[in-house]
């Protein structure tokens, strides 16, 4: 199967895949300093949280390199700057902040920038594998929870592209087929912004397994006909009792799989979950231009001046998880202690 890496360090600079232009075009980004990988954030050029948070790490290192010849307090002043810019970009994926915090604290262990720089980049590029390495291990532990045969139905954008390469929710969906498993995939287009249709499909269609798209407001009917026998998502952000933030709809995906009791399973690793937050009431949720719902390809189809809500994510019950899927292991049903023992094994 096809891999294209999404976020990656090369000769000084992080390149990474214009989202906004597929499917039309692969255009390959080459970004030089922190500003410009923030912007990509924020803009949606980069997104998935886990690819976020490695362009976040990688657009830090950036900063840290841009710094190296000055003192130890203005470089440090630099860092801290460049990671409240970056914190600022997207409110929900806790994956970015836990990448921040993370490069943060080696720089806090080195007193001399140029080698605080080089420690930076290096653990940056060491996140850019590692987030492979966690999705092929993601992968393994859920493909054995999809059917033999069947339909499959996923929400947003999971795949390659929504990390550094192989996918959360679709890397499952890969392995599964990898082993042997006979899947359709059915992808929700996913309103406002068409991830599922314009990126979850492109990469099914790459990799030549079987996929059709469908409307966000079919799902419930297609689930009604029996072709569908599993879900399977992302998430954002997962609280400490297994409620999890995703792409808005996954809430509604949920309540229908429930009513037509077809497993619903959530796939993410392990730095998605954030025990800071006691439940899913406490998940921030970013809150977005009413320009993507109020326009298709930059034409107007709603009323001039109707007021817009356009929230870009949900937040499912635990109660309605089947499982989590994540590189340590199978948390089934997910529960607080449970994710808890998860995470110290």
């Amino acid at each position: 199967m096809t891999e294209q890496r999404t976020v990656w360090w090369e000769e000084g600079r992080v390149r990474m895949i214009d989202q906004t232009r597929l499917p039309e075009e692969l255009v390959i980004l080459e970004l030089d300093s922190d500003e410009a990988v923030a912007e990509a954030i924020r803009s949606m050029r980069v997104r998935g949280a886990p690819a976020i948070g490695v362009a976040a790490a990688l657009g830090l290192a950036l900063a840290a390199r841009a710094a190296r010849s000055e003192p130890l307090e203005p470089f440090q002043r630099r860092l801290a700057t460049a990671a409240e810019r970056l914190r600022g970009t997207r409110p929900t994926a806790v994956n970015l902040f836990w990448a921040l915090d993370r490069l943060l604290s080696v720089a806090e262990e080195e007193r001399e920038p140029r080698r605080a720089a080089e420690r930076l980049e290096a653990e940056a590029r060491e996140m850019v594998e590692e987030d492979i390495r966690i999705n092929r291990a993601l992968a393994r532990h859920g493909a054995g929870l999809l059917p033999a045969e069947g339909g499959v139905l996923t929400h947003c954008n999971t795949g390659s592209l929504a990390t550094v390469a192989y996918g959360t929710a679709l890397g499952v969906v890969r392995a599964a087929v990898e082993s042997g498993r006979r899947l359709h995939v059915f992808v929700d287009e996913t309103r406002p912004r068409l991830q599922g249709m314009k990126l979850t499909a492109w990469e099914l269609l790459r990799d030549g397994i079987p996929a059709t798209v469908i409307t966000d407001n079919m799902a419930g009917w297609v689930m009604r006909q029996g072709r569908v026998q599993a879900v399977i998502v992302g998430a954002d952000r997962i609280a400490a009792n297994g409620d999890t933030a995703n792409k808005i709809g996954t809430y509604g995906l949920a309540v229908l799989a429930h009513a037509h009791e077809i497993p619903f399973y959530v796939a993410a690793p392990t730095s998605t979950l954030d025990f800071s937050l006691p439940d899913g009431r406490a998940i921030p949720i970013e809150e977005r231009a009413p320009g993507e719902v109020t326009h298709l390809g930059g034409v107007r189809v709603a009323p001039e001046g109707v007021s817009v809500y356009n929230p870009a994510f949900d937040v499912t019950p635990a109660a309605l998880i089947t499982a989590i899927i994540t590189e340590a292991g199978v948390v089934r049903p997910p529960s607080r202690d449970a994710l808890a023992r998860l995470v110290e094994r």
